[in-house]
């Protein structure tokens, strides 16, 4: 069984090596990037760094000479080449799914991918303004010499349009519906006009929008259709079957615990299956044979937050254990994650292990035991 000093010794990944919390993508896969390009026998579109059949092995993985292009997002082939091909054209790209389903990843990756910047980003709050889309000024300049191009302070939606790039739309259904609309002449007319200064801003090859959006934000603020029609929608599924979200788990909590340097050895594939088995029972509300209905809790239980249970696993092993991941570190994190909008759901999980889990035995004693304590 791997141990915290297997980890350390074989743990030479680009992450652990930096000393950024959190490199971008392109960064930290600026090996796989560069490689890609140097083989590339496609045609970019204007303005990519990057053939579409590139981009696409970059996004699934693949071998390109000697170097090993790792796959960032693990699901359906086809949704990936859509969304590919979308941003090719003038339309730009909507990412819809549950929390945790991918989505910001994979549009940080195609960014990467397609314009080598991944960080031209626009968050979308409450508080998004009408002003963070288009630009704004630095006031001090602007009354000591008016209106002026060094007083004007560009919005990552107008660098994208000059630069030619991809810009990043996170939580679009967040942002009131007055912002949404601003963008609708951006995306039609592909221009950005500064009247102050009798400028136009026209879009150059290579610039498009890729904007996410949570199904469980759907009546937040929702999108109009003359918004919705500026953009192709691409769904991302939750894993329904068992084996790839082990494996989306199982990869990212290695990359988790090796870019923040955890003290311990990623859990055993046991307990990632563990983990998993308990998210899909729970939130598909029947066990995995189909034989037993249960209830389901009030939060989502996405993908995002098992891999979450798994990396504070590692931290308290790491920090207050032995190195080893053991049931009692992730029945600390299960409880938080399936009790955490509703008192009403502790009942539900109590349920659970007293019906399922308790009953399974074996394997599932020792983590039926540790969550017992903590309810």
């Amino acid at each position: 069984m791997a141990t915290k000093k297997d980890a350390q010794k074989h743990d030479d990944s680009p992450a652990s090596k930096s000393d950024v919390l959190r490199e971008p993508a392109e960064r930290l896969f600026a090996h796989e990037l560069a490689a890609l390009a140097a083989a590339d026998k496609g045609e970019p579109p204007p303005g990519w760094r990057l053939s579409p059949k590139s981009v696409l092995t970059y996004i699934l993985g693949g071998k390109v000479g000697d170097v090993v292009i790792t796959p960032k997002y693990i699901g359906s082939p086809r949704l990936v080449e859509i969304a590919i091909a979308t941003l090719a054209t003038d339309r730009a790209l909507l990412l819809i799914g549950e929390p945790g389903t991918a989505k910001s990843w994979l549009s940080e990756h195609l960014a990467a991918a397609i314009c080598g910047d991944s960080q031209l980003l626009v968050q979308g709050t409450a508080g998004t303004t009408e002003e963070q889309i288009r630009y704004t000024w630095n006031y001090a300049l602007l009354l000591a010499e008016g209106p002026s191009p060094k007083a004007l302070v560009p919005s990552p939606i107008y660098r994208a349009l000059d630069g030619g790039k991809l810009v990043r739309f996170e939580e679009i259904t967040r942002c009131p519906s007055e912002v949404q609309d601003a963008l609708i002449t951006l995306l039609s007319e592909k221009v950005l006009t500064v009247p102050e200064l009798s400028h136009h801003v026209q879009a150059k090859r290579g610039f498009n929008v890729i904007a996410t959006a949570n199904t469980r934000d759907r009546g937040v603020n929702d999108m109009s259709a003359a918004l919705k029609r500026r953009f192709n929608i691409v769904i991302l599924p939750v894993p329904t079957d068992i084996d790839t979200e082990v494996a989306i788990v199982a990869r990212r909590v290695r990359e988790i615990g090796s870019s923040l340097r955890l003290p311990a050895a990623p859990p055993a594939d046991e307990a990632v299956r563990r983990v998993v088995q308990v998210f899909q029972e729970l939130r598909r509300g029947q066990t995995a044979d189909g034989k037993q209905k249960l209830k389901s809790p009030s939060g989502v239980l996405s993908t995002a937050e098992a891999i979450s249970v798994l990396g504070n696993g590692m931290a308290l092993a790491g920090h207050f254990g032995t190195g080893r991941v053991s049931d009692r570190d992730i029945a600390a994190g299960l409880l938080g994650a399936v009790i955490k909008e509703d008192s009403r759901d502790e009942a539900v999980f109590v349920e659970y292990l007293e019906n399922v889990m308790k009953k399974r035995g074996g394997d599932w004693e020792a983590l039926y035991k540790a969550c017992k304590e903590l309810v």
